[in-house]
């Protein structure tokens, strides 16, 4: 089984990506299973926000730990 995570929520991947717990098609449009939010209109993890100097950043989604990468 091919599996990925989208802030948070686990996917699968059978002809098609889905979210596991309701086999829905994945669409990108659920909030960080964390804080429960949407990306920032810029991309970045609304619990995160901007961070000066850093070239990335995860919250970890309550899956991982997070991490900002400088």
């Amino acid at each position: 089984m091919i599996t990925a995570y989208s802030r948070g929520h686990k996917l699968t991947y059978k002809d098609d990506w889905l979210y596991l717990d309701t086999l829905e098609i994945f669409d990108d449009n659920r909030p960080c299973k964390r804080c429960g939010k949407m990306p920032t209109k810029e991309g970045y993890d609304a619990c995160l926000g901007y961070i000066e100097g850093a070239k990335g950043a995860c919250c970890g989604h309550g899956i991982k730990k997070g991490y900002v990468l400088k």
